[in-house]
């Protein structure tokens, strides 16, 4: 059975059972605790957690996910993915165990033909958590599963949190017997090898309190629902199903690997050093695509981090497979081919994605061949120093710095006759992955104390959304909040939390700032300075009680702070029509990763594998926009379907989780995007968009910076003031302004030039007269003096060269000193030694210890020339003698 006939009849059997069909959501949701979406029920955590009413008592869906804990697992076991699809089924106080149960047990053990999987019920066993007598009890009585084939497990392996405070509750896990070929008898508690887990059914019923890893937590309290989450792992099932050894060799997974196998020559099943590579790629190749199409561009920390290191293994693995030559997007295009069916935005949306794979190979492979040469001067300095081991840091640098697995070291280390202190390597990188886990740690903020916001909804109900179409509205007070706790009343001079049933503010979100304003009772004013929505449906206003007392249950007057929110509306819309002006100029790899909306000015972030956009093509943007502007085209919105919105081709942003209803807002045909923020009635309210940077942020990611409205009109205002002062002084119109000024820049570095050569002809005409006034100490020819003021290094190493060979076939030592001036200056100085002085044991880098500490200072070198600095000039004459000193001892001896 395919994979993606094994997903489609999860879905059609939950369908049919009454569960509403949900999307994937994207990979990158925004959530504190989360690289990526780990688990099916991530999207419907707020339903969980009661920040947000369930639109749907029951619910079901084929979730992407991402789990990168355990990459280094990646083909070396039958079962880890960091890339998979988690297929489940959700009650949000509908059903619970005897439902769950149920279901999982009929659609497992349903033929085929009937549209189940058809697995064996003999061969099923599962797990309960040690005190759950209810499950237990469920599985013999609705499935008939004896008791021998129920096993308890405890907290650690049986039950289910997200790590945080929040709900959590016990489990029962399905595995699957694969025989005695593959392990143990026992069942799962012996050997979960043979015995595979395929489906989780999550009984969430509880709340976990603060505490550390899986079973070192309280529990504090029973959830005011029940609830159900499962999931099921598609591709698990798939390699039961397929008849194959591994999730590797599924339909989805093993053309990638065959693709390897003609790039590299070699065949998968005859090595097992090859098999992990092989499973490496393919595994990664997927995570690679998945990740990249939903929005991520490879960097140093964060997602990006992760997926620089995915795509780098499988650069790695291919060259340990003999392959040299770009791969990346020849792999892509694979997983492009086997995915689409089920995510067709991968095909539509392949261009970028190719480009960034393409972008980022072409960039490891020049760190790469940074890093061999580091490999090479650490293994050669292992050689010379009559060792065979290459040091454990030094395997760690290349790690850390570099991005070389070990096992790509260990393969260099054996070509080069050495070995790898593996224990050493595996100690830094466990004390890198701790300091990792203790900032992860830190950075998580749990669910913490929401539930003054959630009081709120429970007993007002969401927050109405006027401003749209209102700046001003009456409205009453449904909640008060000072430091996390509901308050009756605040008092003059309290900062404050104002929850009302109905606002014309906007709070803060896709990019655009949040309005400000005023809410006025009868004897009391509240100044507003920021809006969010901390719950889904709850929009709450943060500001200061300026007069009198702010009473719950009072009717109030709310105003915006009408200037501020035409000015962000402005920057919003002229946001919306860059977007779609470097989507024409630059093709739709040019996506949305990011913006900002403030009054008169402008952010947008977008990825660009292609590098740096010229500023040409920013000026032709800027240009088109302000036609657009000028067209003064109608701005209208409008709710729809997501589905609607696609097929009329409204663009969505990465990462954002849409609903069943969304709103897309058109600018004429020019621009039409996904968006909840406010805009202008027309284009040409906006005036004027004047671009004024563009630069990059991180790997494949730009940033353009602009200026809307009066803003854009000050700011030309300003130039054209610059401009015709500059015209002014060159006595020049002002198209002649860059020829003037590149004709008067290149005459100045002509003339810097002439000088440089006319102030250095002069300090080596000085060499001969240095030469012959060398002192003899004791048969050895010694000049020592200052330079001129302000000599440079490379003028200095110069002359001291060349009086060096003034002096001929004599013992002879040129020590020069340059200062820049002053006591509080720094030093420079040059030893140069003869051929004739170097015979005699006299070697310039290490004459530079007797003398270097009178100017305060250090320095070495070779032993014909040696340079250094110092910070105090005045103890030259100092340094002249010491070195004479030092002379004359070597001469005697």
């Amino acid at each position: 059975m395919q994979t993606h006939e094994i997903a489609r009849r999860f879905t059609d059997y939950f369908v049919n059972a009454g569960h509403t069909r949900v999307p994937s959501a994207s990979l990158i949701l925004d959530d504190p605790n989360l690289l990526f979406v780990n688990a099916g029920m991530v999207q419907f955590k707020p339903y969980f957690l009661g920040e947000a009413p369930p639109p749907y008592p029951r619910a079901t869906s084929i979730q992407k996910c991402v789990r990168t804990g355990d990459i280094d697992e990646v083909g070396r076991t039958t079962r880890h993915n960091t890339f998979f699809q988690m297929a489940g089924n959700f009650s949000f106080g509908d059903y619970f165990k005897a439902g769950a149960i149920e279901h999982a047990w009929n659609l497992v053990t349903g033929s085929q033909d009937a549209g189940g999987y058809g697995f064996d019920p003999d061969r099923i066993w599962v797990t309960v958590y040690q005190d759950d007598d209810e499950a237990a009890d469920l599985w013999r009585r609705i499935a008939g599963i004896p008791a021998e084939r129920i096993q308890r497990r405890g907290m650690a392996d049986n039950f289910w949190s997200m790590g945080i405070p929040g709900p959590c509750g016990p489990c029962s896990e399905i595995y699957y017997d694969r025989g005695p070929e593959y392990g143990r008898e026992g069942g799962p508690v012996v050997d979960e090898d043979r015995y595979l887990e395929i489906w989780n059914l999550v009984f969430m019923q509880n709340v976990r309190g603060e505490g550390g890893g899986k079973d070192n937590f309280p529990i504090v309290g029973e959830l005011p629902a029940k609830n159900i989450d499962t999931g099921m792992g598609v591709e698990r099932v798939a390699y039961l199903l397929q008849g194959v050894q591994n999730v590797y060799e599924t339909d989805l997974v093993r053309p990638v690997i065959a693709r390897a196998e003609e790039l590299s020559g070699r065949r998968y099943g005859i090595s097992p050093e090859d098999d992990v590579r092989f499973r490496v790629i393919a595994d990664h190749a997927r995570s690679g695509v998945m990740i990249i199409g939903d929005g991520v561009t490879p960097s140093n920390d964060g997602r990006g981090y992760v997926l620089r290191r995915l795509l780098r293994r499988i650069v790695r693995s291919s060259r340990l497979l003999g392959v040299h030559e770009p791969v990346l997007p020849a792999y892509a295009e694979v997983v492009r081919d086997v995915m689409a069916p089920a995510y067709p935005e991968i095909v539509t949306d392949f261009d970028r994605i190719a480009a960034v794979v393409r972008n980022e190979e072409e960039a490891f492979l020049v760190t790469l061949t940074a890093g061999s040469k580091i490999f090479d001067v650490a293994a050669t300095a292992t050689k010379q120093a009559g060792s065979t081991v290459l040091a454990g840091d030094k395997a760690f640098q290349l790690h850390d710095t570099y991005g070389f697995p070990i096992d790509l070291t260990l393969e260099m280390a054996a070509e080069a006759g050495l070995t790898v202190d593996e224990q050493g390597f595996r100690r830094l990188m466990d004390e890198q992955r701790a300091r990792a886990k203790a900032d992860a740690a830190a950075r998580k903020t749990g669910h913490g104390d929401g539930s003054a916001y959630r009081a709120v909804l429970d007993t007002a109900g969401s927050s109405e959304f006027l401003g749209y179409s209102e700046l001003i509205a009456e409205s009453v007070i449904v909640g008060l909040i000072v430091d996390g706790t509901g308050v009756p009343a605040a008092g003059e001079g309290t900062a404050v939390e104002v929850v009302l049933d109905r606002t014309p503010f906007y709070a803060e979100g896709g990019g655009q700032q949040a309005d400000t304003g005023v809410i006025v009772g009868p004897d009391f004013t509240i100044t507003v300075s920021d809006v969010q929505s901390p719950v889904t449906g709850l929009i709450v206003h943060r500001g200061t009680v300026t007069t009198g007392e702010a009473r719950i249950d009072t009717l109030v007057h709310a105003e915006v702070d009408t200037d501020r929110r035409v000015a962000v509306s402005r920057s919003h819309s002229a946001t919306h029509l860059v977007h779609a002006g470097m989507r024409r100029a630059l093709g739709d790899s040019a996506a949305q990763a990011g913006s900002m909306n403030a009054p008169g000015r402008l952010r947008f972030d977008f990825t660009s594998p292609g590098g740096a956009v010229p500023a040409s093509v920013l000026a032709d943007v800027e240009d088109e926009v302000n036609a657009v502007l000028i067209a003064d085209h109608d701005v209208r919105s409008f709710i729809t379907t997501p589905d609607e919105a696609r097929k009329i081709g409204a663009l969505a942003l990465f990462g954002e989780k849409y609903g069943d209803s969304v709103r897309v807002v058109e600018i004429g045909e020019y621009s039409r995007e996904l968006c909840g923020g406010t805009h202008v009635h027309r284009s040409g309210q906006l005036g004027l968009v004047k671009l004024l940077s563009e630069a990059s942020i991180g790997s494949g990611v730009r940033r353009v910076e602009g200026l809307v409205g009066l803003d854009a009109f000050r700011f030309l205002a300003r130039e054209h003031v610059l401009v015709s002062q500059l015209a002014d002084q060159f006595k020049a119109r002002p198209e002649e302004l860059p020829e003037r000024i590149g004709g008067v820049v290149e005459r100045l570095r002509a003339a810097e030039r002439e000088l440089e050569k006319v102030r250095a002809d002069a300090v080596l005409a000085s060499a001969g007269s240095l030469a012959d006034g060398a002192e003899d100490v004791n048969g050895i020819a010694l000049v020592a003096v200052s330079a001129p003021e302000g000599v440079s290094g490379n003028d200095l190493r110069a002359l001291a060269s060349d009086v060096r060979g003034r002096l001929g076939s004599r013992p002879g030592v040129v020590a020069l000193f340059s200062t820049d001036g002053g006591d509080s200056g720094k030093v420079s100085f040059v030893v140069a030694t003869t051929s004739a002085a170097r015979d005699r044991g006299l070697a310039a880098g290490k004459l530079v210890p007797a003398f270097a500490k009178a100017v305060g200072g250090r320095g070495g070198g070779k032993p014909d020339l040696a340079q250094g600095g110092g910070t105090d000039p005045s103890g030259v004459p100092a340094a002249v003698e010491a070195l004479r000193r030092e002379l004359a001892g070597a001469a005697r001896g």
